[in-house]
């Protein structure tokens, strides 16, 4: 098969950019901790997710505070939602994470309300 070729692979490699390597290596370790592809989540599908937080905002709605995290494993992104919060320490751009809920399609996206999350240390 010509996608595991190591020849084709590491010609593939040569011509990545910056950005699908880091995606590439994102994807691996998703994959060698068990977590469901974001790519693969389907809606309402409860998954276990492992990547990292790419941006953080806070966004009121109804007077009521969400925290918003976008969080990509390199297959593709989610925006986490925590209703009710402005800010959870540990949380923030480029921290590695560990999350699980259940996944929503909101106008066309993906999305998980209120995951539970476990913040993974940097090695």
């Amino acid at each position: 098969m010509a996608g595991t070729n190591p020849f084709l692979r590491a010609l593939r490699r040569l011509g990545a950019s910056n950005e699908e390597l880091a995606a590439q290596e994102r994807q691996r370790v998703a994959e060698a901790a068990g977590a469901t592809p974001i790519s693969q989540a389907a809606d309402r599908e409860r998954v276990q997710l492992r990547g990292f937080v790419t941006a953080l905002k806070m966004e009121p709605r109804s007077g009521t505070p969400w925290l918003e995290a976008t969080f990509s494993d390199g297959s593709e992104a989610i925006t986490l939602i925590w209703m009710g919060r402005r800010e959870i320490p540990g949380v923030t751009a480029g921290r590695e994470m560990a999350v699980e809920g259940r996944v929503s399609f909101v106008d066309g996206a993906r999305r998980i309300y209120n995951p539970r999350y476990s913040l993974i240390s940097a090695s």
